[in-house]
């Protein structure tokens, strides 16, 4: 289950819930006379036409208890749950104590193994009195796909993943040849330490750096673009692809300024103030995407 299906599904949920309930409000008066409850529940077969996305219809009576077979088009789940206890259930008590319909947090259903949304309807007599609670089980898929079309299904989304999958295998594939060449470049001296160039050693460190800083973006790229998981709490709402890539750079180039540094005080001395630029640089790189961060956080809250 994606998680950026449920953040979808929090961004379209009052939208969501005001289509249900005018749906449900539509085939079913929510104030009926009291002897009328069995004509009122011959109506969740019409109701079960005009949401052909629902996974059951059912109905609760005032403590809890389902009072009626699941109406479904799933085989698997038509003609279940007659006489089952759901008091204990969130869209039973919510709706007893907001005296409204209401619609639930996606949640994993026990028969369908999928994760599912729940809408339900209060039904009263004219006294006020509530008579039963019409259930509408919707997947959370299903749910995205008739109030907001969501990744999962538009051409552009799976042309993206399919785009995004291709770019993180081909540098994947980069970054596997940068790691085994700077294998290979150290290597090559074996056990016999009097003879490794340190220059060499350099190079092979700047290919692992590198190596690293594509396979940490490849590894942003494909969980964010293609596996669609939660940006990481405290990051604010930016970009993350851009902000793990900038931080591998970061992390690679503040290496390579090490390695500089070493390298010239062996070497040439005199070149040692091109280390020192390059690790201002570094700085300015850091404290730029420090700012970025902190601003995207605080743009964040202020739409919250």
């Amino acid at each position: 289950m994606q998680i950026k299906e449920i953040k979808e599904y929090a961004e379209i949920r009052v939208k969501a819930r005001a289509y249900l309930c005018y749906i449900m409000g539509r085939n079913i008066s929510n104030t009926i006379q009291s002897t009328d409850i069995d004509s009122l529940l011959a109506q969740l077969e019409t109701l079960n036409q005009s949401l052909p996305k629902a996974e059951a219809i059912y109905a609760l009576d005032g403590n809890g208890k389902q009072i009626v077979a699941n109406v479904s088009k799933n085989r698997k789940l038509r003609g279940m749950g007659l006489g089952d206890d759901r008091s204990d259930r969130a869209y039973y008590y919510k709706t007893i104590k907001e005296h409204r319909c209401s619609l639930t947090d996606p949640y994993p259903s026990l028969i369908s193994n999928t994760m599912v949304v729940t809408s339900s309807f209060p039904i009263y007599d004219e006294n006020d009195q509530l008579l039963c609670i019409i259930c509408v089980d919707i997947s959370l898929a299903n749910i995205l796909r008739m109030v907001y079309p969501s990744s999962i299904d538009s051409i552009s989304g799976t042309v993206s993943k399919v785009a995004y999958t291709a770019f993180s295998l081909a540098l994947a594939a980069v970054a596997l040849l940068l790691f085994l060449k700077g294998i290979i470049s150290f290597m090559s001296f074996g056990f016999n330490f009097l003879n490794i160039d340190i220059n060499e050693m350099f190079k092979s460190t700047i290919l692992l750096t590198l190596s690293l800083a594509i396979f940490d973006l490849v590894k942003a790229i494909f969980e964010e673009e293609v596996l669609g998981k939660e940006k990481k709490h405290g990051s604010g709402d930016g970009h993350q692809t851009m902000i793990r890539f900038l931080g591998s750079i970061i992390i690679a180039l503040s290496i390579e300024s090490l390695m500089l540094v070493f390298k010239f005080a062996l070497t040439d001395p005199a070149k040692l103030e091109y280390a020192v630029y390059l690790i201002g640089g570094v700085s300015l790189l850091l404290v730029s995407l420090s700012i970025y961060i902190k601003f995207n956080r605080n743009d964040s809250q202020t739409k919250k």
